[in-house]
C-alpha cells in the first residue's frame, strides 16, 4: 500500500458547473390603481434561509446566497427581511423553523443542504423554495425532474462528478489499488453520493472497501478500520463527515493515508484534493 510522501502532495480544488434547475414560475398581477410610486412605499420582501448545520462548505453556500441578496439590492431591515436561521442539525429544528418561516408568510425559501430544503418544502407546496447544494432533487422528492420540476421548488443540484473524482485519484496514486468509500447512512445525500462514488471506483478497475457512520463519533474509528485496509479513503458530499473532517484526516494521517473529499472545503480543511464545484460560488 502507498504510505509515504502523501502529505507532500499539491492540494488542489477544481471547480465545475452545475446544472441550474428550471425556474418556478411566478404571476405577478397589477393593479393599476394603486402603483406603487415611492420605494419606501413598497413592502418588505420576506426571505427565509435554513442551514442544516454548521461547517464550511454550508458556510459558504449561505456566504453566497447572502452577498447575491446584496449585490441584487437586496438589504436586510430596509426593503427585505432576511431571516437567517441554523437548525444545528437538529430535525425538529428544521421544522419549527420552516413552519416559522410558513407561519410569517415568508414571499421565499431558501434551504442550504438536502434535509432543510426537504423541511421546508414540507412546510408548504406554495411558497417558493429553492434548493442550495442539494444532491439530488428528484431522489429527495422535491422536484418531478431536473428539467421541469413541477413544484414550488427550483435551484442548484451539487451533483458530485463521481467519474472524474475517482480519475483524479488514479492520477495522484496511479499504482493504487484499493479505495476505501466512508458516508453517512442517515443521510439521502450522502448515501446517493457514496454510492455513486462506489460505482465510479469499480468501473475504475479499483477494489472498493465501504464503512457507513451515522454520527461524528464514527468518524475515527471507521476512518482507522478503513485506512488499514487501503490506499486511499474517499469521503462524499456528506454533512457529518464534513463536520468531522479534521478528526478523519488526523486518524487516516496515522497511518500514511491520503483522503480525497468531494467538496473543495474539504480540501481547505485537510482533504489532498478534489474536482469540484465551488461552494460559494453554488450559493
Amino acid at each position: 500500500m502507498m504510505r509515504n510522501g502523501i502529505k507532500n502532495m499539491l492540494r488542489l480544488s477544481s471547480v465545475m458547473a452545475i446544472g441550474l434547475l428550471a425556474a418556478c414560475g411566478n404571476t405577478v398581477s397589477e393593479n393599476d390603481s394603486s402603483a406603487a410610486t415611492n420605494e419606501s412605499e413598497q413592502e418588505q420582501v420576506y426571505i427565509g434561509i435554513l442551514q442544516l448545520t454548521t461547517h464550511p462548505a454550508l458556510d459558504q453556500i449561505t456566504e453566497g446566497i447572502l452577498d447575491e441578496l446584496a449585490a441584487a439590492g437586496y438589504v436586510d431591515g430596509e426593503n427585505a427581511t432576511i431571516d437567517f436561521q441554523n437548525a444545528q442539525g437538529d430535525q425538529a429544528n428544521m421544522k419549527s423553523i420552516a413552519e416559522s418561516f410558513v407561519s410569517h408568510d415568508a414571499d421565499i425559501m431558501i434551504g442550504v443542504a438536502t434535509p432543510a430544503a426537504q423541511a421546508l418544502k414540507n412546510a408548504s407546496d406554495e411558497i417558493p423554495v429553492i434548493l442550495g447544494a442539494v444532491q439530488d432533487p428528484v431522489g429527495a422528492g422535491l422536484v418531478e425532474s431536473l428539467e421541469a420540476p413541477g413544484s414550488n421548488a427550483t435551484g442548484l443540484s451539487n451533483r458530485t462528478p463521481s467519474n472524474e473524482q475517482m480519475a483524479l485519484i488514479k492520477q495522484f496514486l496511479p499504482d493504487a489499488t484499493t479505495i476505501g468509500v466512508m458516508y453517512t447512512t442517515a443521510e439521502d445525500n450522502a448515501i446517493i453520493s457514496g454510492q455513486r462514488a462506489e460505482q465510479a471506483a469499480a468501473d475504475l478497475g479499483f477494489k472498493v472497501v465501504t464503512r457507513t457512520i451515522t454520527t461524528t463519533n464514527d468518524i475515527a474509528q471507521a476512518a482507522e478500520s478503513l485506512a488499514k485496509e487501503v490506499d486511499a479513503i474517499y469521503v462524499p458530499n456528506d454533512n457529518v463527515i464534513a463536520s468531522g473532517m479534521a478528526t478523519l484526516v488526523d486518524a487516516a494521517d496515522a497511518f500514511g493515508i491520503p483522503v480525497f473529499p468531494a467538496a473543495d472545503t474539504m480540501v481547505k480543511d485537510g482533504g489532498v484534493a478534489t474536482f469540484a464545484p465551488s461552494q460559494y460560488g453554488m450559493g
